[in-house]
């Protein structure tokens, strides 16, 4: 794909950029609330799982054309290719490598319903 960086040395994955936050980017702009939090491999954006709502990280990957997310859970360290539906292989990103320990799960403004909201 033009444009990617390589430093992680495989294509679409920029091991040298930092995330974008400690929560869901979109949700944090909208007052919104998010389940587990995925960090773009390429650009360090942090969205929203497919659980989550609003689903932003895979939103981020059809509008980028970013494929490869790592989970932004702490004691998680999988990553995920949208384009190829399947879990990757990944070198270690930039830190931090999670949101914070103290951040709550869900995160944001949680409704107190919030169990209902989620996609299964």
């Amino acid at each position: 794909m033009a444009g990617m960086t390589e430093n992680s040395g495989t294509p679409g994955i920029d091991s040298t950029v930092p995330p974008s936050g400690t929560g869901c980017v979109e949700c944090l702009e909208a007052g919104g609330w998010w389940f587990h939090l995925r960090r773009c491999a390429q650009c360090g954006h942090i969205g929203c799982c497919d659980s989550s709502p609003a689903q932003h990280a895979s939103a981020h990957a059809t509008e980028t054309g970013h494929q490869i997310v790592r989970s932004f859970e702490p004691g998680e360290d999988w990553f995920w290719h949208y384009g190829e539906s399947e879990y990757y292989d990944g070198p270690t990103l930039a830190p931090p490598a999670a949101r914070p320990d103290t951040q709550p799960v869900p995160g944001g403004n949680v409704p107190t319903d919030w169990q209902s909201k989620l996609h299964r």
